[in-house]
């Protein structure tokens, strides 16, 4: 049989062919296959990492607060009467004892009168008595009775001089009068009120601290407060209190200030500063401060190998130079740019500064 020309060439090339590629399988595929297996070798992330030192630094609780007056008080009359007379100003700078308003005498000058009267009598007739019982004509009971009768009538005396000064209504304390309730003419009962009355010095500086703070803070520790108004004053912490506020279960924290002439008044906004204690501490630029994947605030930091560790930390005080924070320990090299882009356990490259 013959077969054609044509055919057999065709056959000849698909021949060769197959036996190129069986040759290749053969001799270079598993080289290819070997090299499609092989990872690639990932390049390491670079960053930049600043050694920052430890310091020992004073640790500081800062909040908001606002000045007080270290005593105020609404002064009231202790008897009846129109007011006569208002010689204090609101405003004024008082002395203790200082008459804020005055009210009619009345008949409390003529009842002083009389029971001064009456306790000269009273002094005269005992004094009568002893000479009688010195000649016999007088018994030991009668002197006592004319003894108990003069130191009634001394009562009396002093009880008058005393509803008669009450007219007089007086500063406690010395302070600013700050608001005068009655005018002349007013009519006022006991109990009713004259006008506030705030002592300024010492100066009260008052705010809330949370239940973390409030346990660090301690009485005599020593307060910086920066007022809205401009300038700041310096103090000590006075008091903390030991019960938390219902709703907002903070601490209230007093730190008395010297106020000469009262010229800082009350009512003001502050930031107030309150040192508790020392320990280590780093500044560290706020960019490197990170979040981790539990939400802990800290910094990434670069540790033996080049290695990228985590470390949680608290802010202890803000600056312009960055924020010192406590929870590093001795020098530490903190990643400063490309924090963001690497994660803990990870391999970096350090550039070179």
């Amino acid at each position: 049989m013959n077969i054609k020309r044509s055919y057999l060439l065709a056959g000849g090339c698909l021949v060769v062919v197959v036996l190129y590629f069986v040759v290749r399988g053969l001799m270079g595929g598993g080289h290819d296959k070997a090299e499609a297996k092989a990872p690639a070798k990932a390049e390491l992330q670079l960053v930049r990492a600043d050694v920052v030192p430890e310091t020992v630094r004073p640790y500081g609780v800062v909040l908001r607060g606002r000045t007080e007056g270290a005593r105020t008080v609404v002064v009231r009359a202790e008897t009846a009467g129109a007011v006569a007379a208002t010689p204090t100003p609101e405003g004024a700078f008082v002395r203790r004892g200082q008459v804020l308003c005055r009210l009619d005498v009345d008949a409390r000058q003529a009842s002083l009168d009389q029971a001064r009267a009456n306790l000269r009598s009273e002094e005269l007739q005992y004094q009568a008595a002893l000479g009688l019982k010195e000649r016999g004509f007088r018994s030991e009971t009668q002197v006592l009775a004319a003894k108990a009768e003069l130191d009634e009538a001394k009562a009396q005396a002093e009880q008058a001089a005393i509803v008669l000064d009450q007219v007089n209504i007086r500063a406690p304390f010395s302070g600013v009068f700050d608001n005068r309730e009655a005018e002349v003419g007013s009519y006022l009962a006991p109990g009713q009120a004259c006008g506030t009355l705030i002592e300024l010095n010492p100066l009260l500086i008052v705010g809330d601290v949370s239940e973390a703070d409030a346990a660090r803070i301690r009485v005599g520790s020593t307060a910086t407060a920066s007022l809205a108004t401009g300038g700041s004053l310096t103090g000590r912490v006075r008091f903390v209190a030991r019960e938390a506020h219902p709703q907002t279960r903070t601490y209230r924290v007093e730190v008395a200030v010297a106020n000469p002439n009262a010229a800082i008044r009350s009512g003001l906004s502050a930031e107030i500063q309150v040192v508790a204690g020392s320990g280590p501490a780093h500044l560290v630029p706020v960019s490197a401060l990170v979040l981790d994947s539990a939400g802990r605030q800290g910094v990434r930091h670069v540790g033996p190998g080049n290695g990228v560790l985590f470390s949680p930390v608290r802010v202890i005080e803000e600056t312009p130079e960055g924020v010192w924070v406590s929870g590093l320990v001795g020098p530490t090299r903190v990643i400063t740019v490309g924090q963001s882009y690497v994660s803990e356990g990870e391999k970096v490259r350090v550039a070179a500064r």
